[in-house]
């Protein structure tokens, strides 16, 4: 090829690279294309072009469905949620990540290779015959042998990142199973209290029918009736309001375990024996196992041991190193009829001399993130105390309000079943009965309310003190 078309084909290359350059340059200035703009007015919206809107993020293939409508105990809504919830899949893939991360760092111990190729073509003054000079290709191999402990640090700081992505996975395990066990139990509540209501109506349309019979009979006036006929009608919205909170906890369920709230599915019912009993441990044992055997917590240890590493990852950006390189490969002149092939090995020694005191501020700034991190730990350890401390003696309470509150509903029943008798003979108001009967519908949402309470005490102590599984959650059932 000649020197002229060899160098009208560089130039129409570069002519043809610069206007598409160019080309997109101006694309992204064109608001039909790239919907950049903003609106002409305050009060005037935005309109998007068509290809403004990103395309929906697609659902994982791997999610565990239900079966349609199936009735699903604790244990099946736990395995659900820790499979489909996205707070345990985005864990998981972090600490994938930082796995990953942690390959990359090591690869530093390991030499590099790298294979390049030139063409050039140079005349050394005009006049003089042309030389084509090919160089490549070149197969170079470097390693790095010294650099004060650099890529130990590195290693160190990657090691300590991914125990601190495994511990923060092993939490969020525990978060989910707590908000399982939250929603489930809400769930369960809200079905009692839905059951309750409706003995509270069939006792308030009871009450109606004794007060028509009364005023039918001359003995009672149309007081009676209005006022046992609203009570009525107030029991009916109370149960309306319970049943559509039940549909909300019914999609909440759904929804920690990863699936559309729309899921139809169905649940048990809220344990009628509570398998009540006092925490042995004191609170003072629990805190401590808490501070042992929280996953966060240990994640924030493992920030700090990390943060420590980077602070000598830094130090060392600052020392000598000392790398070794080699090289080898052939290369043509004269219109590729000479070859020779060139070698080359050697030592290489850098030392940084100033960087604009860049080293000093980087090391200064690791230095005080690793304090940082020490600082987040510490609270998190104050904060993990006072859960243990909270959730400890509410689980205590708990315990004592079962017992008040199944004593209360025994003679709150005893208490309407008397006030509907003396209503029945005549020598009740109406007021009595209507106020037995109210202080009867208090006491049965209050029993059920303890229920789920200690259910959801047990579940959060175990949470709080780091011992939250699966099987410790199902023990509790």
């Amino acid at each position: 090829m000649s020197n002229s078309k060899l160098i009208a084909a560089t130039t129409l290359l570069l002519l043809g690279a610069s206007c598409a350059s160019i080309r997109d340059a101006g694309n992204l200035a064109d608001p039909a294309v790239h919907g950049a703009g903003t609106p002409s007015a305050p009060s005037a919206a935005w309109v998007p072009p068509a290809n403004a809107v990103p395309p929906a993020v697609p659902q994982p293939g791997d999610l565990t469905l239900p079966p349609a409508g199936a009735s699903l105990e604790l244990a099946q809504i736990i395995d659900l949620a820790l499979s489909n919830n996205p707070l345990t899949r985005t864990t998981w893939l972090q600490a994938r990540i930082s796995e990953a991360n942690l390959g990359s760092v090591r690869a530093a111990y390991l030499p590099t290779a790298d294979l390049d190729a030139s063409l050039t073509r140079a005349r050394t003054s005009p006049g003089t015959a042309a030389a084509t000079a090919l160089n490549g290709p070149a197969l170079s191999l470097n390693y790095l042998l010294f650099d004060f402990g650099g890529r130990n640090a590195a290693a160190e700081a990657a090691r300590q990142t991914l125990i601190a992505a495994d511990y923060s996975h092993n939490q969020a395990i525990q978060d989910v199973i707590l908000s399982v066990e939250q929603a489930y139990y809400d769930y369960l509540d809200a079905k009692a209290l839905l059951t309750a209501q409706s003995a509270t109506i069939k006792e308030r349309q009871t009450s109606l029918d004794s007060a028509d019979a009364r005023h039918n009979a001359g003995v009672a006036t149309i007081a009676d009736v209005l006022q046992a006929r609203t009570a009525l009608a107030q029991a009916q919205l109370t149960y309306e309001t319970i049943e559509g909170n039940l549909r909300r906890l019914q999609g909440t369920i759904a929804t920690e375990m990863g699936l559309p709230a729309a899921t139809p599915f169905e649940a048990g019912e809220l344990p009628h024996e509570v398998p009540a009993q006092q925490v042995s441990d004191a609170v003072e044992a629990l805190i401590a196992r808490a501070v042992t055997d929280r996953p966060d917590l240990a994640a924030a240890r493992a920030a700090v041991e990390s943060a420590r590493a980077r602070v000598q990852v830094v130090r060392a950006q600052g020392l000598p190193s000392i790398g070794a390189g080699a090289s080898v490969g052939p290369y043509f002149t004269n219109g590729l009829s000479r070859n020779t092939t060139l070698y080359s090995a050697g030592i290489s020694l850098r030392v940084p001399l100033f960087t604009g005191f860049r080293n000093t501020y980087d090391i200064r700034a690791a230095e005080m993130a690793t304090k940082l991190a020490g600082e987040n730990a510490r609270g998190l350890e104050q904060q993990i105390d006072l859960q243990v401390w909270t959730s400890y003696f509410a689980l205590q309470t708990a315990n004592k309000r079962l017992t008040t509150s199944r004593d209360l509903l025994r003679d709150a029943i005893e208490s309407a079943d008397v006030a509907r008798g003396r209503y029945r003979a005549g020598i009740g108001s109406i007021l009595d009965l209507l106020t037995a009967e109210t202080a009867l519908e208090n006491a049965r949402a209050e029993e059920v309310q303890a229920r789920t309470d200690w259910f959801l005490s047990v579940a959060q102590l175990s949470h709080d003190t780091g011992t939250l599984t699966r099987a410790v959650a199902l023990q509790g059932k």
